[in-house]
């Protein structure tokens, strides 16, 4: 299952005529089963920048690779002012959930879209059959629901100074390649974060599909809170955490998930926030034991 799988990129447009729009997939794997996984990107990103990791288990799993609210080709409102936060996409991920899974998946993601995933489990826990979470964002105490703390983050102002235009998808890829956060991507893996994360202009450059200003607002407004989440959902949990600055922090909390077994935490040597790009086979094995239980 694990061998690398040359199929044709389905792209899928599905209506949320709840959430006021429609979100994009990319769907792998039979399209005669259930849906297995459901994957959910990192803020700024899109699902197609995860295909390689994804695509060896196509051959036997289906799965759906999403385009998150603000991201990629999916066409969700996106209103900064009053933003309700981390769980907008909550909210999307479950109406998604509700039209394309009639059985509980897997739910699974890096970042910010395994945040998303946690936050459904808890909200929904019946349609979660487990969770695989890749560096979610997961902070002590209040920090996600502290707006003076997070409005001075680094993250944000370097969102807010992010390029958003070039000349074309092939100067997106060489403005990027080898440097700051996709130091340690392959060009592949590049070439798919740039082909669906870049839109074309009327003026024939290419405009980023998240704009820095959503990317900012969602590191501005996370106004959840992941320990209640993890109380609150029901299913087995793993999470690889990143060993070099990583978003699942810990701190003032001893022993969080008790000895059950239910929550399992394992931090990855020598990876750091992008660990699904860095140890794609970690993560994929980590897919088959959630779909496996």
């Amino acid at each position: 299952m694990d061998a690398h799988v040359d199929q044709p990129l389905r792209e899928r447009t599905i209506a949320l005529p709840s959430r006021g729009g429609s979100m994009s997939a990319l769907e792998l794997g039979p399209q005669g089963r259930p849906v297995d996984i459901v994957f959910s990107h990192a803020n700024g990103f899109n699902g197609r920048t995860y295909r390689t990791i994804l695509q060896p288990l196509a051959t036997d799993l289906r799965i759906l690779a999403l385009d998150l609210r603000g991201h990629g080709a999916t066409a969700l409102p996106t209103v900064i002012e009053g933003r309700q936060g981390w769980v907008e996409m909550r909210d999307d991920l479950l109406a998604l959930l509700a039209a394309e899974c009639a059985a509980p998946v897997v739910l699974a993601g890096h970042s910010m879209g395994a945040t998303t995933s946690l936050l459904a489990a808890a909200a929904e826990p019946g349609r979660v059959r487990s969770l695989a979470l890749f560096d979610p964002v997961v902070m002590p105490g209040d920090l996600t629901r502290n707006p003076q703390a997070i409005a001075e983050s680094p993250l944000v102002q370097g969102a807010l100074r992010r390029r958003a235009i070039f000349a074309s998808h092939e100067a997106a890829f060489e403005a990027y390649r080898g440097r700051g956060a996709f130091r340690t991507w392959s060009d592949e893996q590049l070439a798919d974060y740039v082909a669906a994360g870049f839109i074309e202009t009327e003026d024939g450059e290419v405009s980023l599909a998240c704009t820095p200003d959503w990317e900012a607002s969602n590191f501005r407004t996370h106004n959840y809170d992941a320990w209640a989440a993890f109380r609150e959902s029901r299913c087995p949990i793993r999470v690889l955490r990143a060993a070099e600055a990583s978003t699942f922090r810990l701190e003032g909390h001893d022993d969080p998930f008790g000895d059950d077994g239910r929550v399992r935490v394992e931090t990855v040597p020598g990876t750091t926030h992008f660990l699904p790009m860095e140890r794609p086979d970690l993560v994929r094995r980590t897919l088959l034991e959630c779909v496996a239980i």
